[in-house]
């Protein structure tokens, strides 16, 4: 018999099922029962060979806009719809004799009906739909169909034939923009996408902050040269610019000028004494005079370095307020600005959680990574976890350990936050306490190994931490304890302890602790 393959094609106006391989695909020279992807290629090009080899069996148009975008929505994450399942079901052949038995799958009772879709995910579904259709469906994902549905899309308004090439056209613009709209209407990672954007504009603040005020220190310094050596604090310097101005003018006022840089310094020690010094070598200054309307231009320069570092402190709130309600755990630990650059270089806190610890360990440092893998050198220890302070902390030769320890509980505490039930905080700010227990308790541990690698003392065991994290947040959040939960943990560890490579383990610990 002739070998016959049904392909599913999806378009914007709805779903069309199509006859590859029929009675008249003879004169076309592609036999489908041994025909490869290489060979149907060829189809794109020739629309009347294309026409005789592929024929509309039938085709079911979107009833709306809203039900062109639920079933895309569906078909773009590989789920069949009750509108698709229907349709196929409707228009497969229950039973063909013509049609012979898939290469890949043999039924002996009844014939096979070859499927051909583009996504496999998408096939597994319909199969898993169609599992009760009288007649087993075979569904084939392969180079072959691809080909076949890149011609049929190349000529679809000749296939189908109830369409003009304007209106698939017309169709296709507005369901690509519904279904834009709605991926970032409900986009999972809206809060994360907050936290990227917030620690990338914080290090570009920093930078502009410290590249203004090193231009306001060089500006201001023809007139008063004296105060760069009396504040040296890039804040307090603009602050100082902006009160003290024109350095002649300023003796006329001296109690009020005296009084604002006062104010201005008072958080230093010895305040009082540097307003002094200010005061004494504006009266002695070695620097030019300036006109006034140079001064006011430094004046308000001056003031926008104040205002970009008052503004740099609101956004550096923002984030800690941001990670405590996304990572609280992972906040907890390393950090607010170490913790947003992990989730801005993953990505998302999703993609950071799916990382394995030794992903975690280098994120940040790939082009060192494989520059070693390529001159066969030594692989780096740490990425952006470097700027953890643990990592300084620790001596040089315990770095690369304490960089893996921190990794493996970074890589715990990312995926607390994304997939566990303790991280829950309302935007209000009520509940960041209860959530970050888990992180808490981690940073313990590695202040413990710190403290192993320094002075040898044991820290505690992994499960016992891990139970007080649990009963903490527990306890926190007000959650009752099922105690059947509880038990059937118990005697699950029990069990554990029980095992021989645990009894192995036991009996080393106590033969190392005997010597």
């Amino acid at each position: 018999g002739v070998h016959v393959m049904y392909v599913l094609y999806e378009s914007a106006s709805g779903y069309a099922l199509l006859e590859a391989g029929g009675e008249g695909a003879a004169d076309t020279g592609i036999d489908l029962s041994v025909a490869r992807a290489d060979d149907v290629a060829s189809l794109a090009s020739d629309a009347a060979r294309l026409l005789q080899f592929v024929k509309l069996k039938a085709f079911s148009p979107f009833t709306s806009a809203e039900h062109a975008l639920e079933n895309m929505s569906a078909v773009s994450e590989g789920l069949c719809t009750d509108f698709l399942t229907s349709f196929l079901a409707a228009n497969l052949p229950k039973s063909t004799s013509s049609a012979s038995k898939s290469s890949k799958k043999k039924a002996s009772s009844s014939s096979i009906v070859a499927l051909g879709v583009a996504e496999p995910k998408l096939g597994g579904a319909i199969q898993e739909s169609l599992s009760g259709h009288a007649g087993s469906v075979a569904v084939e994902s392969n180079e072959r169909v691809l080909e076949i549905l890149r011609a049929v899309k190349q000529h679809s308004d000749k296939l189908i034939g109830q369409l003009s090439r304007d209106e698939i056209g017309m169709a296709q613009r507005g369901l690509a923009h519904s279904y834009s709209r709605s991926k970032v209407k409900f986009n999972v990672h809206k809060a994360d996408n907050m936290i990227i954007q917030a620690i990338a504009l914080l290090d570009q603040l920093d930078k502009d902050v410290n590249t203004f005020a090193m231009r306001a220190r060089e500006w201001y310094s023809w007139h008063f040269p004296e105060l760069v050596r009396i504040v040296a604090d890039n804040l307090l310097y603009a602050k100082c610019v902006a009160a003290v101005r024109d350095r002649n003018t300023m003796l006329n006022d001296e109690e009020s000028i005296r009084g604002t840089l006062s104010t201005i310094l008072e958080g230093l020690e010895d305040g009082d004494t540097r307003v002094d010094e200010i005061i004494t070598a504006a009266k002695t200054s070695m620097g030019t005079d300036v006109s006034v309307v140079d001064m006011v231009n430094i004046e308000r320069f001056a003031s926008k370095v104040v205002q970009l570092s008052a503004f740099r402190a609101q956004l550096q709130r923002y984030l800690t307020h941001k990670m405590s309600v996304v990572a609280p755990n992972l906040r907890a630990l390393i950090g607010d600005a170490v913790a947003a650059r992990l989730i801005s270089h993953a990505g998302s806190l999703t993609n950071l959680a799916k990382y394995p610890a030794s992903t975690v360990q280098i994120l940040g440092a790939e082009k060192a990574l494989f520059r070693a893998l390529k001159t066969k050198g030594k692989t780096p220890k740490y990425g952006l976890l470097f700027n953890s302070s643990f990592i300084g902390r620790a001596k040089m030769k315990n770095k690369g350990r304490v960089s893996r320890y921190l990794a493996n509980k970074c890589s715990i505490a990312s995926r607390v936050d994304c997939f566990g039930e303790y991280a829950i905080a309302s935007p209000s700010g009520v509940g960041v306490d209860v959530a970050d227990a888990f992180g808490r308790k981690l940073k313990e541990q590695v202040e413990e190994r710190l403290a192993f690698y320094e002075t040898g003392a044991a820290p505690r065991k992994n499960l016992d931490v891990m139970k007080e994290a649990v009963r903490e947040a527990e306890e926190a959040m007000g959650v009752a304890v099922d105690e059947k939960k509880r038990k059937t943990v118990e005697s699950i560890e029990e069990e554990t302890l029980k095992t021989p490579k645990a009894k192995k383990a036991r009996k080393e610990g106590k033969e190392s602790g005997e010597k």
